[in-house]
């Protein structure tokens, strides 16, 4: 990857910045909105869920599970799996089965290298695999290209990767007001980079690197966080599709497909005519979802 320009990295600061509201306060801020009149999806224990009103459809003889943010829950990643591949055994002979994963693998979580580990092993071989980009998967990336952002992403979540890769990022505090100690953590900081960068197994860098911004199958889209409203899909940016909350989350015109996202949690899946959302705070609830799309039918799983 190459630099950035000045000006779009300070767009990708801002940006990781807005991530200083806790998850606790995300889910709050979700249940409220939804207020307290909707009906509950029984199978996943949702927060809220609109009157559906909406038929959607996946693809002819293919049923889709997609799951949310696991943020570095490798326990409940293969619990969930496991849940996915009792559920798929029912299915009818000759149904294709694909997983689509929304993103958000690493971070937050001591056990990231193991979610990626996990997801590049023989143990998904039975189902086609579609794996989407997260916002923290674009952080490590960036951290790849720029050793100055390490500071930054240690703040939101990244101090568990390079945990969970063996290292120790460098213990900034203390450090302001002290030139010495300023260049001492620079220098650390420079070391942590290049031996990251050497030691990271290159399948792992493929994994990252061939990540995709969207997939679409049937009535449903797939993104990890949503859609700009009003703007035609093939105009969407991948920062939207990767960064976006508010201008998604609180608009009420529905999308050509329905939106299936992860991204902002909550304390259970949401589900109303315009969006699905699989986020339930895996990193902190011990709770990681799936929702199961089979012809016109929708229905969850959560560990």
């Amino acid at each position: 990857m190459s630099r950035l320009p000045q000006l779009l990295q300070r767009s990708f600061l801002d940006q990781f910045g807005r991530l200083t509201r806790s998850a606790t306060s995300l889910r709050a801020r979700i249940r409220d909105k939804v207020g307290q009149t909707a009906d509950v999806a029984p199978e996943a224990q949702s927060t809220a869920s609109a009157k559906i009103t909406r038929v959607t459809s996946a693809p002819e003889g293919e049923c889709i599970y997609a799951i949310g943010d696991i943020h570095g829950r490798c326990d409940l990643l293969e619990r969930l799996i496991a849940e996915i591949e009792q559920d798929a055994a029912g299915l009818p002979d000759g149904t294709h089965v694909t997983i689509v994963f929304l993103g958000d693998y690493i971070d937050r979580g001591l056990q990231s290298r193991n979610v990626i580990e996990f997801l590049l092993s023989d143990r998904l071989q039975a189902f086609e695999t579609v794996f989407l980009m997260g916002n923290h998967e674009e952080a490590l990336l960036k951290f790849f290209d720029d050793e100055s952002f390490g500071s930054q992403w240690v703040r939101f979540g990244g101090g568990e990767t390079l945990y969970s890769y063996g290292f120790q990022p460098p213990n900034t505090r203390g450090s302001l007001g002290s030139h010495e100690a300023m260049a001492a953590v620079r220098l650390a900081w420079s070391k942590l980079w290049n031996a990251f960068r050497d030691r990271m197994p290159p399948e792992h860098l493929a994994f990252y690197q061939s990540l995709k911004p969207s997939y679409c199958a049937g009535d449903y889209l797939f993104v990890h966080a949503g859609l700009r409203p009003t703007v035609a899909m093939e105009k969407q940016s991948t920062r939207d599709m990767l960064w976006i909350r508010d201008e998604f989350l609180d608009d009420t015109r529905q999308f050509p497909h329905l939106i299936v996202h992860g991204h902002t949690p909550a304390e259970g899946v949401y589900r109303d005519n315009r969006r699905i959302g699989l986020d339930t705070g895996a990193f902190l609830s011990g709770k990681l979802s799936a929702v199961k799309l089979f012809g016109e039918d929708v229905t969850f799983l959560t560990t």
